[in-house]
């Protein structure tokens, strides 16, 4: 298993580097995750002397034949900010590595090997077409004013496209902790409808499903708006 430790806008010295390899435990992480292949270490800085006390930000990401896990933290300095971020990793390998054994799990497979296990199994573009029909799409055309910007224009900040099989809203949630973010897209297997899980503030969890309305187009609105409702 290879770990890749790199700097953005910063500079990582030699010291640092030997401190990731015997900070991150590979025989203990192989333990419990045995499908491993890298872990990338990223080491950014915060400028702002306000926040002084949150200046070094250490990401990690492990790569598996699995789900991504990824983990970060921001400490006062890069040491520090390994040791919260390497802290939130093994919980989340460990919760993984829990929920395959126990007997709710048990049997259950990841979206990422759906493909692999399940032959034939139908790949989506982000649009939920077929990538074959996808690439035969006209590039689209938007104007803005007197703009005319055609596919990938200005008006893009940024864009992502990722491919996955449908899921469960149990599996959603599972993938949305796993990553460690506050919400996650995915297409769930029973109604087949575009949706998204997320976290709520009074609650626990909330999940929105998107379904298409033919006469949406032609009403003020539409499904945007704030998760948190």
């Amino acid at each position: 298993m290879d770990i890749v430790v790199k700097g953005r806008k910063t500079e990582v010295p030699e010291r640092f580097r030997k401190h990731v390899a015997e900070k991150l435990k590979l025989d203990k992480i192989q333990k419990l995750d045995a499908k491993v292949i890298s872990l990338d270490v990223e080491v950014s800085k915060e400028l702002n002397p306000r926040q002084a006390d949150r200046s070094d930000r250490v990401e990690i990401t492990l790569h598996s034949r699995g789900p991504v896990i990824r983990a970060e933290a921001a400490a006062a300095d890069p040491y520090a900010a390994l040791d919260l971020a390497t802290g939130k990793l093994e919980a989340r390998l460990r919760k993984q590595h829990e929920k395959r054994y126990n007997r709710r799990g048990h049997g259950r497979i990841s979206a990422s090997e759906v493909a692999d296990v399940v032959p034939g199994v139908a790949e989506l573009s982000a649009n939920g077409r077929p990538p074959a029909e996808e690439a035969q799409q006209t590039i689209p055309t938007t104007r803005m004013g007197s703009l005319e910007v055609q596919g990938e224009g200005p008006l893009v900040v940024r864009e992502k496209i990722h491919t996955a099989a449908p899921m469960t809203l149990d599996q959603a949630l599972y993938e949305m902790e796993l990553v460690g973010h506050d919400f996650y897209l995915f297409v769930d297997s029973e109604t087949k409808q575009p949706s998204v899980v997320y976290r709520r503030h009074a609650y626990d969890y909330g999940v929105i499903h998107l379904e298409t309305d033919p006469l949406a187009g032609s009403r003020a609105g539409g499904a945007g708006g704030a998760l948190g409702g």
